[in-house]
């Protein structure tokens, strides 16, 4: 893993993905490291090109296969782990944890931002997924 493995996950070998936005400033400069560790320039910060409302909602619904995913890919990342030192399968278990409680939340509020390009105000009603 990178040094933003609290937010980034491995799909597989020496790959990674960021599954949580940075909460907080350290964080931030956790993912802005790993951006510039990345030799292939894979962060493209472009994410708001990619998703729309009905993407985000539909990525929601399939949220079981992810998880599914996951689970059978569960020995690959002990093996990663093993051989790297990633700290993929740490990784991978903090995912399936905030699949199953906070990426409600903050999907709902990507919808609000997706849908009137503004962050939500504390008593914003969020769109339902």
């Amino acid at each position: 893993m990178t040094a933003a493995s609290g937010e980034a996950a491995g799909a597989h070998a020496l790959s990674e993905f960021v599954y949580r936005q940075p909460r907080t400033a350290a964080e931030t400069l956790l993912v802005i490291e790993a951006v510039g560790d990345d030799p292939w320039g894979g962060y493209g910060c472009d994410g708001d090109e990619h998703w729309t409302a009905e993407t985000v909602r539909e990525g929601w619904r399939n949220r079981g296969r992810v998880l599914e995913h996951l689970a059978a890919g569960r020995s690959d990342g002990e093996r990663i782990d093993a051989s790297y030192d990633q700290g993929t399968a740490a990784a991978v278990r903090d995912y399936e944890a905030y699949i199953a409680g906070g990426l409600e939340q903050s999907l709902r509020i990507y919808l609000h931002w997706l849908l009137e390009r503004r962050s939500p105000t504390a008593d914003a009603v969020l769109p339902s997924l």
